[in-house]
C-alpha cells in the first residue's frame, strides 16, 4: 500500500477489524518512512453482472442507476435513504447469487418491484407504471387491485353465490 502522505510503499498494519457487517475489513496502517497513519478497507470483489436489456444490448448492472430509479419512485414518500440502500444491496446480492454473469432485465425489474411492494405501495405503483409501460388509467387500476388483500381467506365461496 502506498502512503498517501509521502508515497512510500513500506508500511505495517497496526490494527485490523471487521467492518460493514462483516463484508469489509478495516485496516489501520503506519508508514515506515514518515510514520503517517492511515486507514484502508478491503472487501471481496464481486463479479460484474451484465444486464441483457430489452433491445438486446448488454450493460453493466449499475448500483447508482438502481438507487436513482428507486429514489425517484420513493420521491416524497416516507422511505429512508437507509431503506433504499438496503433494498439495493439485497437486490444485488440476490441477483449475484442466482445469476453468474448475465442477468435478464426482467429479473432486475421484478426484484425491484417485489422490494418496493413491501417497502411502500405507492412507490411500487410508480415504479410499475414505468417498468411495465402503463399507457392507460385502467393499467394503474389493475395494478392497485393486485395490492388489495382479501379480508377473509378462510371462508370458501359456495358455488353459485
Amino acid at each position: 500500500m502506498r502512503c498517501p502522505k509521502c508515497g512510500c510503499q513500506d508500511d505495517k498494519v497496526i490494527d485490523s477489524r471487521a467492518s460493514g457487517g462483516g463484508t469489509t475489513i478495516r485496516r489501520r496502517r503506519e508508514c515506515l518512512g514518515c510514520e503517517h497513519r492511515y486507514t484502508t478497507y478491503e472487501e471481496i470483489e464481486q463479479p460484474h453482472l451484465m444486464v441483457l436489456k430489452r433491445d438486446g444490448r448488454f450493460e453493466e448492472l449499475s448500483r447508482d442507476k438502481l438507487i436513482a430509479s428507486i429514489q425517484k419512485a420513493c420521491q416524497k414518500r416516507p422511505v429512508t435513504q437507509g431503506a433504499i440502500t438496503e433494498l439495493v444491496e439485497n437486490i444485488i446480492a440476490d441477483l449475484g447469487g442466482n445469476f453468474d454473469r448475465e442477468v435478464p432485465y426482467g429479473a432486475v425489474g421484478t426484484r425491484v418491484m417485489e422490494g418496493l411492494r413491501e417497502l411502500d405501495p405507492v412507490a411500487y405503483v410508480r415504479y410499475a407504471s414505468i417498468y411495465r409501460r402503463f399507457e392507460e388509467a385502467t393499467d394503474f387500476v389493475q395494478e392497485v387491485k393486485k395490492l388489495e388483500k382479501p379480508y377473509d381467506t378462510l371462508t370458501a365461496r359456495l358455488p353459485g353465490i
